[in-house]
């Protein structure tokens, strides 16, 4: 029996967002031709192995290097290293990829060329604690930060603080060669500074600015992060650093693209899509709330368009966790969305990462329909109280309605579509 309209259509869209941001399908037109010296690659992030395996497919000459990505999104590479580690918590593994890495670049000359393959989830896959920091430190403040609230751009500001190898300092120790760095964004606004930390990028931020965004948000810091960040001794390398006078940086992969994507694939199915934004932040259940009142307003006065439609977002939300429940920031604007929309008729969502991970578990996000609630009650499920508890992971899973898909080996981060059904007043 076919699945219905709605939900083939959801997940059609999906697909369609994450084709879009394939390595296999965005990296060969940004290889540059090969140097007179050596070619080296390195990398860190979700996508860093499928963007490994690309340059391999495509590149003409000698070539060695070595990767590192999240526990099960490695794929075969012949001449490229590919290392596994943790995310989003930070562990040795990582930690000793992070120190050969930076140990790779150093020795080379203005004749070679390092192509840096960089991808959301770098920041805890690249985990070198900065001298006087320990592993167990840099772990302690990843929770803390995860937990807080703070935006991913706070985050890491603090991360490049703390570490020896993000901030720009990879492209300080690759000096004087030339820099490469190839990018598939995650944050809203595409600033590459951002994306893992920018280990190959001018550091606009100071120590000043991650304290003051440890005070923000009340987190504990341990006295060794507090001495150092108050000591100014891991300022990192600032715009205008002759480290960078040999570097070039490419975003090839965005949000923006991806929903594009999914409005191009919403137009074949005959359904008008509307952009609502690629870079959107804030409290997950908060963004619900607002997107709720959009869907109505379609719903009921075709306003800011008519049925049938689909509302496609991007960005990345938070979550300030203080439940004991499963569950990323999709699965919990998604169960934010069924609250606030209270079984509207007709308005059917998917939130998923376009990592294929929603948060630390085995889901990508999850669908929601209109009888969600309903059904959700006749199995003793309250759904205010799994918000309250931050558990949109059980609800969902009690309702078969997560999204599996997987790892990606891609992440333009979070993707939003609201469908709203004609005659669904």
């Amino acid at each position: 029996m076919p699945r219905p309209f709605p939900r083939s259509l959801l997940t059609d869209l999906f697909q369609a967002a994450v084709r879009a941001a394939d390595p296999a399908a965005c990296m060969q037109r940004h290889l540059p031709r090969p140097p007179k010296g050596r070619t080296l690659v390195i990398g860190a992030g979700k996508a860093a192995a499928a963007m490994a395996r690309a340059v391999e497919e495509h590149w003409p000459g000698e070539l060695s290097g070595l990767v590192v990505t999240r526990y099960g999104h490695g794929v075969p590479c012949e001449r490229i290293e590919v290392v596994e580690a943790a995310h989003p918590v930070p562990d040795e593994a990582g930690r000793a990829a992070a120190a050969r890495i930076l140990a790779v670049v150093h020795g080379l000359t203005s004749d070679d060329l390092v192509l840096v393959l960089i991808s959301g989830g770098g920041s805890a896959l690249l985990a070198l604690p900065f001298d006087g920091i320990t592993l167990a430190e840099k772990q302690q403040m990843n929770r803390a930060l995860l937990k807080s609230g703070a935006s991913i751009s706070e985050m890491n500001c603090v991360r490049k603080h703390l570490s020896a190898i993000k901030g720009g300092r990879l492209a300080a120790a690759a000096w004087p060669a030339r820099l490469l760095t190839l990018v598939i964004s995650d944050v809203p606004g595409d600033d590459p500074a951002v994306v893992a930390s920018g280990p190959t990028v001018a550091d606009p931020t100071t120590c000043a600015d991650a304290l003051a965004i440890l005070q923000h948000y009340r987190i504990a810091v341990p006295p060794p992060v507090d001495d150092l960040l108050r000591s100014g001794l891991s300022e990192t390398p600032k715009p205008g650093d002759v480290c960078f006078a040999h570097g070039e940086t490419r975003v090839i992969a965005t949000a923006q693209g991806s929903l594009a994507a999914a409005a191009e694939a919403a137009r074949a199915a005959g359904v008008t899509p509307l952009i609502l934004g690629d870079a959107i932040e804030g409290e997950a259940r908060e963004v619900a709330k607002v997107m709720a009142g959009m869907a109505r307003s379609c719903a009921q006065h075709g306003v800011p368009t008519r049925p049938p439609c689909v509302l496609l977002s991007g960005g990345e939300t938070t979550v300030t966790v203080k439940g004991q429940g499963r569950g990323g920031r999709n699965a919990e604007f998604l169960l934010a969305l069924a609250v606030a929309l209270d079984g509207a008729a007709g308005i059917h969502a998917l939130a998923g990462d376009t990592d294929g991970i929603d948060g630390t578990e085995d889901n990508a996000g999850a669908i929601l329909a209109p009888d969600s609630l309903q059904r959700a009650k006749s199995l003793g499920i309250d759904a205010q109280a799994r918000l309250a508890d931050n558990d949109g992971y059980g609800f969902f899973a009690a309702l078969n309605d997560l999204v599996v898909t997987g790892p990606t080996r891609t992440n333009v981060n979070d993707f939003r579509a609201i469908y709203i059904e004609p005659n669904s007043r």
